[in-house]
């Protein structure tokens, strides 16, 4: 392990406090990159994302994915966990405490809005990042491509009707180009590029080498996220201390409890770790763009719902970088675990 991935937190913890003071330091510059952006999906930030995917995509191999289908079990834990379990318990924590626990220091109103849009984060499981997970945790590139694309298929058409359930909104729009973009952008053109750049190599030492030798950039694309992420928020964090806060809490417990419960599943059923770390950090992260674009489109931009949304943003990396250190940790438990099976 390099010294990019061995202190990999430390560089996401400076990262996030650069952003803050370059948020709060140069706020014209960050306003500038905050608009690059086309359906709510940051250009900048959609460039860094593709910087750390890509390396994963080299190493997809199509013979491989083929044979997915006859491990059934992971696949069958993502799709339950992602949309009968995750969009419910996170409406049933945020009621809990934006209604109660937290009742008397949100105003009702406020405090609806902040459910709106953790809501939203419930019901967009991750598209992107979570090959960022998946590479960070060794997880098979092969099953992950097609936990990830199965997810999206099912988000196509079960997004609408669940947020709408949820949020007792029957005239929900899905953002079709913000979907769409994504999905070409985190998932169709890096995997197009990783199996040209399979076929142009030829050659799995030739990949191997190139892999190790991007490794580092696709930590600093990681920890350039970071850095913009904060500085797009660094206002608004210093604005609404309080409430960020508030709202953290449930969506911390939130993506640990769905981390904890697909985690936990897949060891039972005698999953490798390969399969079931990604697939539980599918579950815990979100896919915060989707969120966003409805949160505006629904409530406005300077809405509870959408500052909701933006807090999920915030919160994600380095609590899936404690998810990712923990998995890494309770590996040899899966090995325990496959051989009785």
């Amino acid at each position: 392990m390099g010294i990019f991935e061995r202190f990999l937190s430390v560089w996401v913890g400076l990262g996030m406090i650069a952003g803050l003071v370059l948020g709060n330091q140069f706020p014209q510059l960050f306003t500038f990159l905050g608009d690059l952006q086309y359906a709510q999906i940051n250009l900048v930030i959609a460039v860094l994302i593709w910087l750390m995917i890509y390396p994963m995509m080299m190493q997809v191999d199509f013979t491989a994915v083929k044979n997915v289908h006859r491990r059934p079990k992971g696949l069958i834990v993502t799709v339950v966990v992602n949309w009968l379990i995750k969009p419910f318990t996170m409406a049933l924590l945020a009621m809990l405490f934006m209604r109660h626990i937290f009742g008397e220091w949100i105003s009702p109103d406020l405090g609806e809005q902040y459910i709106a849009g953790m809501i939203l984060l419930g019901v967009a499981p991750c598209t992107a990042m979570v090959f960022v997970w998946s590479q960070l945790t060794k997880g098979d590139a092969n099953y992950t491509l097609v936990q990830v694309s199965i997810n999206d298929l099912i988000m196509v058409v079960a997004f609408a009707p669940i947020a709408a359930f949820l949020l007792g909104v029957t005239d929900i729009t899905v953002p079709w180009d913000t979907l769409l973009l994504s999905v070409s952008l985190f998932v169709v053109v890096p995997l197009v590029a990783g199996v040209l750049t399979r076929r142009v190599i030829n050659n799995q030492q030739k990949l191997d080498t190139l892999g190790a030798t991007l490794k580092p950039f696709s930590i600093i694309g990681l920890v350039g996220t970071v850095i913009l992420l904060f500085g797009f928020q660094a206002q608004t964090i210093i604005e609404n201390p309080t409430d960020i806060v508030l709202i953290a809490v449930p969506l911390l417990i939130q993506t640990y409890l769905i981390f904890a419960i697909a985690y936990v599943w897949m060891k039972k059923w005698g999953q490798p770790h390969n399969v079931a770390a990604p697939g539980a950090m599918i579950g815990a992260s979100n896919f915060f763009e989707l969120a966003v674009a409805v949160a505006i489109s629904l409530f406005g931009i300077h809405s509870g719902a959408a500052l909701a949304t933006v807090v999920g943003v915030l919160v994600e990396v380095p609590v899936m970088l404690s998810l990712v250190a923990y998995a890494n940790k309770t590996r040899h438990t899966f090995t325990a675990v496959e051989a009785t099976k």
